[in-house]
């Protein structure tokens, strides 16, 4: 049985999956979709509910593919015949426009190392719409469980401000794998160049470390925590939305 839409984005958002919901609005003419009807689709392909099915549907969810990566709604309009602009190639002749919506879960921060710039970056985090999770370290420990045992996505962003360096690179090891859109690390040129040889060492390729902003942080000059708290979360914005960090970025190739 089909299960309902609604529900079935009610269960996305509150799992913090990406859904999209595709509404048809306004019909025109002869077509299987109804004013109202509505079709869920999630991130893994699966759907919920019904916009008419056949080739229409198809396309329609084509465009909630879309819509989905791209992250942003878009108004659809499809035309129920075999050529023309908007063409779905169907017989019916009505004309269908469709709101499409996507809902996306918020951005993850990862703080590993909480500590006196880890707490007020985690207020900030939040208040910016960051999804913040806070993973404590013991100092020295070359494994961080509680870490790999965070899912990281192409929408995380991970900041590593331990207070020793065995942990970062501990921290750095388990992340620079993943799809995470962000890695920062905080400290020293000499020993974020450190880590980094001995991680490229072990195998790790440079176009790899490459995507490691260290030492992290824009250079806003501000020494205190709560000031360093600002230049980090700067960064990670403007990471997020693709703005260009070559002068503020002291990255692997810079470090060499």
């Amino acid at each position: 049985m089909n299960q309902n839409p609604i529900v079935k984005l009610a269960e996305a958002i509150q799992s913090k999956q990406p859904a999209i919901l595709a509404t048809v609005i306004e019909v025109k003419g002869a077509s299987p979709a109804k004013v109202g009807a509505l079709i869920i689709l999630l991130e893994d392909g699966t759907t919920a509910g019904t916009v008419g099915g056949g080739k229409l549907e198809a396309a329609i969810l084509a465009d909630a593919h879309t819509a989905l990566h791209e992250g942003a709604p878009r108004l659809s309009h499809y035309s129920l015949t075999e050529e023309g602009a908007d063409a779905v190639g169907t017989l019916c002749g009505g004309e269908v426009t469709v709101f499409i919506q996507p809902f996306l879960p918020p951005p993850q921060l990862i703080i590993v190392g909480g500590g006196h710039i880890g707490r007020p970056l985690k207020v900030m985090g939040e208040a910016a719409g960051f999804d913040v999770i806070t993973v404590d370290v013991e100092p020295g420990r070359a494994d961080i469980p509680e870490l790999a045992a965070v899912l990281l996505t192409a929408d995380s962003y991970v900041v590593l401000i331990t207070t020793d360096h065995v942990s970062d690179e501990a921290a750095l090891r388990l992340v620079i794998g993943s799809p995470a859109r962000y890695i920062g690390m905080i400290g020293s040129r000499t020993k974020c160049g450190a880590i980094l040889d001995h991680l490229k060492a072990d195998g790790i390729t440079p176009d790899a470390l490459q995507r490691v902003y260290a030492p992290i942080g824009l250079d806003l000059g501000g020494p205190s925590p709560e000031e360093i708290a600002v230049a980090i979360l700067a960064e990670v914005i403007a990471v997020r939305h693709g703005r260009g960090l070559e002068e503020s970025q002291i990255s692997f190739r810079r470090l060499l």
